[in-house]
């Protein structure tokens, strides 16, 4: 069998047990940890609780909902998701995006058909939750999320100024902006003075100068500017449209829909999709914001767990009457500043949204709904980020971006979705398709075939005409600048280089810069190299071959020939310079890990040390006689001369190391290799210790004994770095990092090491074009 097919591992004679007794999880909260209510999340959950009470109302006026529906959404948004949800920061509640959702629906079905809805938008989250399809919603264009987001806001500030002026807004964003001009002519100074009041303690708030500025920043600029601009008009205007909270004797519950089937489907849609999309790239928001504070504990969201539990959640709020709810930017980002450290701030904030409904309605009517109207109307300004507009605009995305806002404005939220969808896909196309194939004849005669763009099976026709316009037997060389070529394109321009070399002539293939591209290896070559751009190898469809040192010599001479003169530049400066490597890399000798491929590294970049099984044996154990301290001083080097930043222990699967370890038996002779594995048996004697949790890999169990041991052996060799005095130093003084990693290589996938006190998971690492909108 050729060694480029991974053979799959023979599980051995006697494994250990793979299952074993699982924790309770009651009374813990999604990191592992008791529920435990700490001073900082008390004090983060009233800073939270003062944000989003004003807000909550904010967003019931703007969608014409009953107010105390915002209420019963915050609170249960907070209480349910912060105990279930995936995400221990990320508060949840009404939201700004999915006004102009709710507001349709409820002028289209009434409130009582709305909550039916969020509650078939809960359960179809908790679905898509279970189907583990979180990651998917992350997979749509950042242009398309911006646009969406950007189209909601600018329909809620419009909304809301009718609001600020003393009218009433119109039932679409085309209507409130034709209305406007009518809206100024008829105004009364009253609604928009405190609006504008509460426009300018909102903004100024934050920059309050000297100490006395300093200590009321604690206070959240939502509340502050609705506490003055409620006390200014309670002297100033005290016949002001005011909140108006009914009596929960009043309160409705859901009914069963009344209205078109398809039109209360796409409604349900309509709201998942929002509230998944805004929850989940909240929860990634909120990852970053905590990974940035010092010494944060804070484990990474789960967004399966995190999308169920919004699902839950909106089915609760939409079962008792309240609003849909989602993780919300502001809220969370407020909570983790607070200094937040578990879902418990969650939960509490939830806890006094609902003692504030039942004990403070006398204080909260006392708000002008034109406060209230002006701090939604910024919310949704806000949602217009110029700095994502710069973003898309780079990325040659701006069209997108305003399809995505247009179809928001002028047909609706999944319209627009739609619609930005449908541009993506055609500019991906015209792209794909914009390709410039020229042929023309130099001065030496020489002809040269210059294709500019990416080479698919739509330009195949013009390749081919404008190879057709070289001369047989003429020298030619072929140009091509883009960075991608399909299978069709390939072979029509194969096909056109053999039939020209036979007829006498000569093909060189270059990039725009010159640089000569590799040629297409040889029918005879035994050697796959799958990684190699514009190749298709089958190794396992041919026959073992013994090239007897010819292999090695046909590999240097492809060196010579092709690689040298592209990173000869490079290789003389790291001679003039020396390395500077910033990573030590630990890894197997296994032949099926190429560390360059897998870390995309050249020259220079990683300081590598190879051994069977990925083994760092612990001071002391290299220093017995007859020894080796080949890894000890690798460290020490690496750690002290060269001063990497990380060291990295990468294991892989099938490992023949750790299933010799698995395998072997107490009576066999010692051997080197027998000696030298030795150092893996702290890690076989941990996977079958209870008093280590077990590795999982991407949320699972690990297939098979040897991949458990495997994983394991990662987390037993980081123990053995830390042993270490240099590196030990190193990380006291925080200038090294240490990284687990494991690569699965019948997959190709990369998984990197997250843990925390309790339990080792190595989660997969994928690529996220996915940028975020609430950072």
């Amino acid at each position: 069998m050729p060694a480029c097919v991974p053979t799959r591992a023979q599980p051995p004679a006697r494994p250990p047990r793979l299952r074993r007794p699982s924790r309770s999880s009651s009374g813990k909260d999604g990191s592992g940890r008791r529920f435990r209510i700490g001073g900082a999340d008390l004090s983060a959950s009233i800073t939270v609780f003062l944000l989003a009470v004003p807000m909550s109302l904010g967003l019931a006026v703007a969608i014409n909902a009953p107010l105390e529906a915002s209420l019963v959404a915050a609170g249960i948004g907070g209480i349910v998701a912060g105990l279930l949800g995936g995400s221990p920061l990320l508060i949840s509640g009404p939201s700004a995006g999915l006004t102009v959702v709710s507001a349709e629906m409820i002028q289209t079905y009434g409130w009582r058909t709305t909550c039916a809805i969020t509650v078939g938008a809960g359960l179809l989250q908790v679905a898509l939750g279970s189907l583990k399809a979180a990651r998917s919603a992350l997979a749509v264009s950042p242009a398309i999320v911006h646009g969406t987001l950007a189209g909601i806001g600018a329909a809620i500030a419009l909304a809301q100024l009718h609001i600020v002026l003393g009218g009433s807004p119109q039932s679409s964003a085309v209507d409130n902006a034709l209305a406007l001009p009518d809206q100024l002519a008829q105004v009364r100074p009253a609604a928009p003075l405190i609006g504008a009041l509460t426009l300018a303690v909102l903004l100024l708030w934050p920059r309050l100068p000297g100490r006395i500025g300093k200590a009321l920043r604690h206070i959240p600029a939502a509340l502050a500017c609705v506490v003055v601009a409620t006390g200014v008009a309670s002297f100033a205007a005290p016949r002001i449209a005011r909140v108006e909270l009914p009596s929960w004797s009043s309160h409705v519950l859901p009914e069963m829909p009344h209205g078109p089937v398809l039109g209360i489907l796409t409604a349900v849609l309509t709201v998942t999709l929002v509230a998944s999309l805004e929850s989940l790239l909240s929860a990634v928001a909120v990852d970053r914001l905590a990974a940035e504070r010092p010494g944060s504990t804070v484990p990474r969201a789960d967004l399966d767990r995190e999308l169920r539990g919004q699902g839950i959640a909106n089915a609760v709020s939409g079962l008792l009457g309240g609003m849909p709810v989602s993780g919300g930017a502001v809220r969370s980002s407020a909570n983790v500043r607070a200094g937040a450290t578990s879902r418990a701030s969650s939960v509490l904030h939830g806890v006094w949204v609902l003692l504030a409904a039942g004990l403070l309605v006398t204080v909260l009517e006392w708000i002008p709904l034109a406060a209230l109207a002006a701090l939604v109307m910024m919310v949704g300004i806000q949602m217009v980020n110029f700095a994502h507009i710069r973003n898309v605009h780079k990325h040659r995305e701006f069209l997108v971006y305003v399809a995505s806002i247009g179809g928001v404005l002028v047909l609706g939220v999944l319209q627009g979705v739609l619609l930005g969808i449908a541009v993506a896909v055609a500019v991906a196309l015209h792209r794909l398709s914009r390709t410039r194939i020229i042929t023309q004849e130099e001065a030496d005669g020489t002809y040269l075939v210059r294709a500019r763009g990416q080479l698919t099976f739509l330009a195949v026709p013009r390749l081919t005409r404008a190879l057709g316009h070289v001369p047989q037997g003429a020298d030619t060389i072929v140009e091509l600048d883009g960075s991608f070529m399909d299978h069709a394109a390939f072979e029509a321009l194969q096909s056109w280089q053999d039939t020209h070399r036979a007829r006498g002539g000569t093909v060189r293939t270059t990039g725009r810069a010159g640089a000569r591209v590799a040629e297409p290896a040889s029918a005879t070559q035994s050697c796959c190299r799958p990684w190699t751009p514009w190749r298709n190898h089958h190794c396992h469809d041919q026959p073992p071959q013994r090239t007897h040192g010819h292999q090695l010599a046909s590999g240097l001479s492809s060196f010579q020939r092709n690689t040298a003169p592209l990173v000869r530049d490079e290789l003389a400066r790291l001679a003039r310079e020396g390395q500077r490597p910033q990573q030590l890399f630990i890894t197997c000798a296994d032949s099926r890990l190429v560390t360059s491929m897998i870390t995309s590294s050249g020259p220079g970049d990683l300081f590598t040390v190879r051994n069977i099984g990925n083994l760092v044996p612990p001071p002391g154990a290299e220093g017995a006689p007859g020894a080796d301290d080949s890894v000890a001083a690798a460290i020490e080097y690496a750690v002290d001369i060269l001063q990497v930043q990380s060291i990295t222990v990468c294991g892989h699967s099938g490992c023949g190391a750790m299933q010799a370890l698995l395998n072997g038996r107490p009576d066999a002779p010692m051997t080197p290799l027998r000696r030298w594995l030795r150092h893996g048996r702290p890690s076989l004697e941990r996977m079958a210790s209870r008093r280590h949790a077990w590795a999982r890999i991407a949320g699972r169990l690990p297939a098979d004994a040897v991949e458990q041991l495997c994983l394991t052996n990662v987390v037993q060799q980081l123990d053995h770095l830390r042993q270490h005095e240099s590196v030990a130093r190193a990380l006291a003084a925080g200038t090294l990092a240490l990284n687990g990693m494991y690569f699965h290589v019948g997959e190709a996938q990369a998984y990197l090491l997250s843990a925390d006190d309790h339990e080792e998971v190595f989660e997969g690492v994928g690529v996220n074009l996915m940028e975020d909108t609430h950072a």
